[in-house]
């Protein structure tokens, strides 16, 4: 970054900060009750460790989407998402297992904590629950503000773990069209978003795995900004994709590019989930559309013999396409595969070939497949939903 442009950069995020100050001191001085809401993020932990993190933002009002809304409902929801008026210098408790911590929020309103557990507790399930509760702000409040935040730690018999980009890979976003995801981004909501074709029976197959017991944990790495977070957990949990962990991005202006970028975020946040499971392999998806194929191939180089493979979704841009068949390539001199496929159907089949799900899985993957696609009932076709 040159001088003069980080110098803008430093600016604006000084503006930004004197801007919330002010906002900050207004509503201090009004002294009028604010409705706050904590936004708890679907996390990870371990045996010994949970990680909890959240916001405490003031409530917008975000009405729940349904398929019926228009354009202009989705940009009113959209709008309030990305105005956000956070909370900073808030205090809030986290209990579990009757046990209570403190935590603070930060200038953004973020809070995060590493709780080291003192009591081992029931690790038969994979998701687990600590109450947060807000107990003061820089303003006044309704008391009794509570959430609940789900937890996620993966089972010691589990047989291996997932982590799966959002974007191009799981949802329609055209990411290397700024126009097109845009207008996606914010003409649609959770309902009229487009999922591909089978990935949630091919996420499921993974999920399943060859034990059986449906155990096998995903993470989900995205540079898509938190202020996105409801919509992404309703579409997950609308198409019936598989739960895991959120792992978004802060877009701040106090960050610089160099820090912040799509490729740093992602390394880092895939880089801490195989460091805090030094013991599970996992499968890597992405897609052609960004830097996933480099991204992977870069953890590939760093965990050498804990990935099993790799499967890349084309976006069907030609230049796309090419880098990532290139970036494959270079990986033959490890022992891990970088597939790229135009559907879920061809890498369901590879999974099956090393031994990662059943055959049986492969059936209901076409089936999932079809049924978006309007080839047989059960779904409404992926190409009738949404803004065309």
């Amino acid at each position: 970054m040159s001088r003069l442009r980080r110098k803008m950069v430093t600016l604006a995020a000084g503006v930004e900060r004197n801007f919330d100050d002010m906002m900050l001191a207004l509503r201090q001085r009004l002294n009028a009750d604010d409705k706050l809401q904590i936004v708890a993020y679907r996390s990870y932990g371990t045996l010994n460790r949970l990680y909890v993190k959240g916001r405490v933002l003031k409530d917008k009002g975000i009405r729940a989407a349904t398929d019926k809304d228009t354009i202009w409902n989705n940009l009113v929801s959209m709008y309030k998402r990305f105005e956000s008026d956070e909370v900073p210098n808030a205090l809030l408790t986290v209990t579990f297992n009757e046990k209570v911590y403190n935590v603070s929020t930060d200038e953004e309103g973020f809070f995060k904590l590493n709780l080291q557990t003192e009591t081992p507790g029931n690790w038969d399930d994979m998701w687990h629950e600590v109450q947060i509760e807000l107990i003061s702000a820089p303003y006044s409040f309704t008391p009794g503000i509570k959430v609940t935040a789900d937890i996620l730690i993966p089972p010691t018999d589990a047989e291996y773990g997932i982590i799966s980009d959002i974007d191009d890979t799981v949802v329609k976003t055209s990411a290397t069209s700024l126009l097109a995801m845009s207008r996606i981004t914010f003409l649609n909501n959770a309902h009229t978003r487009l999922p591909f074709a089978g990935v949630s029976e091919f996420y499921r197959s993974l999920q399943l795995g060859r034990n059986g017991k449906r155990n096998n944990p995903f993470f989900y790495v995205s540079s898509s900004p938190w202020n996105l977070y409801d919509l992404l957990i309703d579409f997950l949990d609308l198409n019936s994709i598989v739960e895991g962990p959120l792992l978004l991005r802060d877009y701040g202006l106090d960050e610089f590019p160099e820090k912040a970028s799509h490729t740093s975020h992602k390394l880092k946040e895939i880089e801490n989930i195989l460091i805090a499971y030094p013991k599970l392999n996992f499968v890597l998806v992405g897609d052609s559309g960004q830097d996933d194929p480099k991204i992977y191939s870069e953890i590939v180089t760093k965990f050498p013999d804990r990935i099993l493979a790799i499967y890349i979704r084309d976006v069907q841009v030609a230049d796309k396409e090419r880098i990532a068949v290139e970036v494959s390539k270079g990986l033959g001199t490890t022992n891990v595969e970088m597939i790229i496929v135009d559907n879920t159907v061809e890498a369901g089949e590879h999974a099956l070939k090393i031994g990662l799900i059943y055959k049986e899985a492969i059936p209901e993957i076409i089936v999932d497949k079809k049924k978006d696609k309007g080839e047989l009932p059960g779904k409404e076709p992926i190409e009738q939903r949404g803004v065309s």
